[in-house]
């Protein structure tokens, strides 16, 4: 009987502000204080650093020649054509927020985020291969062809990853992960920019 009446007590008078915060208070006989002012947000938010909002795959055909404008390519032309693997990454640099990014009204939470942007963008080497290559009889393989190639083929990936919207992505996940960080800090509302 009497340890009901004490959950009780505890119950009602925790219930108010945050069960799990004071309940944990009162078993450790610690307060647990977080720091809602607009400076402390931005520093917990900078401290996400460069948030990687999504992670875009793609495999590309690349190909890649030198040809000579007088002889036929059979005798000096050098032609590669690579299977290319890469991913680019996109997200928001979140060391760019300033004090003025956030703005705190009681437990409501207004936040502009920085633009997004390709963060990276790579190849990925175990899994692009050289399809095809074939050289003129009268000249030895280009040593710079194959690399050529594959910084074409990054331009490209990055170039397609555009155009299927990555940044409009990337600014979706920033935001969804930036609200559920806020709201696990304890805001109600939080509108996120």
């Amino acid at each position: 009987m009497i340890l009901g009446a004490l959950l009780f007590s505890v119950f009602t008078h925790t219930a108010r502000a945050g069960f799990s915060n004071r309940l944990a208070g009162i078993l450790t006989g610690r307060d647990l204080h977080l720091d809602t002012s607009s400076p402390g947000i931005v520093n917990q938010i900078r401290q996400l650093s460069r948030l990687e909002a999504v992670d875009y795959s793609i495999d590309k055909v690349v190909e890649g020649d030198r040809s000579n404008p007088y002889l036929p390519n059979f005798l000096v032309g050098d032609k590669l054509l690579l299977i290319a693997h890469g991913d680019v990454i996109a997200g928001v640099d979140l060391s760019q927020m300033a004090e003025a990014d956030v703005y705190v009204q009681g437990d409501t939470v207004h936040v502009r985020l920085p633009q997004p942007q390709i963060l990276t963008s790579h190849i990925d080497n175990s899994r692009t291969r050289v399809y095809s290559r074939s050289t003129g009889l009268l000249v030895p393989a280009d040593p710079n062809l194959e690399s050529q190639v594959r910084q074409t083929a990054e331009q490209q990936f990055i170039q397609a990853a555009l155009a299927d919207g990555i940044l409009d992505k990337a600014r979706q996940n920033a935001r969804s992960s930036v609200t559920a960080l806020l709201k696990a800090v304890g805001f109600r509302q939080v509108d996120v920019q």
